[in-house]
């Protein structure tokens, strides 16, 4: 919580640390835009992460970490309406700059990342547990239309197509241009995990 994740509740994704002193070396965000910017799926990895070692562990510092960056990832102006994130919050705005080659030519449109957001709805889903009820309500609705975008032709494959993965349009590395705009075996797990979730809360 004090290297990785910043004040305003974004995260780096990787931390490297000197094996002898412990000291911070340096920050990343290898699978992001930028160092400074925030991954999407890195995102979700924290506020899923975080709430499973609140419900572990009951220290209420897990706890607001996974609100803020719940909060962080719901609240975010570039979060389109249907609540599948961009690949990475910050893709081309100022003062985020990439040290690989980015060509904002190559997509008419910034790459989804359909994984974010299945990993993100069923955080929200166990997250809305354990806070008040206008806070659990807001993740539960958003989390519903998570489940609603997800489960559209615009997301979810036609049985049979998309090498039989479930959902389509999930970033794995952008920098590496590997797995763009592809599915990805983690999406349909958390995806699934989510639907059950949420059947749970239904009945």
């Amino acid at each position: 919580m004090k290297n990785q994740v910043r004040p305003d509740f974004s995260a780096y994704h990787v931390v490297s640390y000197d094996s002898t002193t412990g000291a911070v070396k340096y920050r990343q965000t290898a699978q992001g835009f930028s160092d400074n910017s925030a991954w999407a799926r890195g995102q979700s990895w924290g506020i899923y992460g975080f709430t499973v070692c609140y419900r572990e562990t009951k220290d209420i510092r897990f706890l607001n970490t996974a609100v803020g960056m719940a909060d962080y990832f719901l609240d975010n102006e570039t979060l389109p309406s249907d609540k599948i994130p961009l690949w990475d919050f910050n893709v081309g705005q100022p003062g985020f700059n990439p040290e690989w080659q980015f060509d904002p030519l190559k997509y008419k449109e910034i790459p989804r990342d359909a994984s974010a957001a299945a990993i993100t709805c069923s955080a929200l889903l166990e997250l809305s547990k354990y806070i008040d009820k206008d806070k659990a309500f807001k993740y539960k609705k958003a989390a519903s239309q998570m489940i609603s975008s997800l489960s559209s032709s615009a997301y979810m494959a036609q049985p049979g197509t998309n090498n039989y993965f479930i959902l389509k349009h999930s970033v794995g590395s952008f920098p590496a241009g590997a797995e763009i705009d592809s599915p990805l075996m983690y999406a349909d797990y958390y995806f699934l995990e989510a639907l059950l979730k949420y059947r749970d809360i239904a009945k």
